[in-house]
């Protein structure tokens, strides 16, 4: 929040992934930041989707084995995969019906499913983001790796 003490500019990166990122900083690392609990292994909730069950069972693993997911995220999780399973059902609405539908007093009208595929969208970029699942959010949570010699396959060509 703007203005607010304490509460400006760019979230705080954990000292867990400083370390990993091999960059702590000019500061010693806080060893005293709250444990969430690391979740090692999760099963998928019964009411999720069969699309969202799915996209479920392949990323918490991921998540579980790079120890991205605490006990705080998994309703993050849950929306995702839910916002997922929303996606998918839109688009075979979308499939089947069109983009133009017929509307209440007979004229068309635009699909209603369009919209609720663009919220799903809208959820699952922000929630995904906060789990690191797309590029930009991952290297903010892992650092740039910047400094570490002979990962670059590519450093010698030219």
């Amino acid at each position: 929040m703007p203005g607010v003490s304490g509460r400006s500019g760019r979230p705080k990166k954990p000292s867990a992934k400083k370390e990993l990122a091999g960059n702590p900083g000019k500061r010693a690392l806080n060893k005293n930041e709250p444990d969430f609990g690391l979740v090692t292994n999760i099963i998928c909730p019964d009411w999720i989707g069969e699309y969202g069950r799915e996209l479920w069972e392949t990323v918490a693993p991921l998540l579980c084995r790079e120890k991205i997911l605490s006990a705080t995220d998994i309703q993050n999780l849950e929306v995702y995969c839910t916002a997922y399973h929303q996606f998918r059902e839109c688009e075979i609405n979308i499939g089947k019906f069109g983009l133009v539908v017929t509307g209440a007093t007979g004229g068309p009208v635009k699909n209603p499913a369009l919209t609720a595929k663009n919220e799903a969208v809208k959820q699952m970029s922000s929630f995904g983001g906060m789990l690191g699942l797309d590029p930009s959010s991952r290297q903010r949570l892992t650092g740039s790796g910047k400094g570490k010699e002979g990962e670059n396959p590519f450093k010698d060509v030219l």
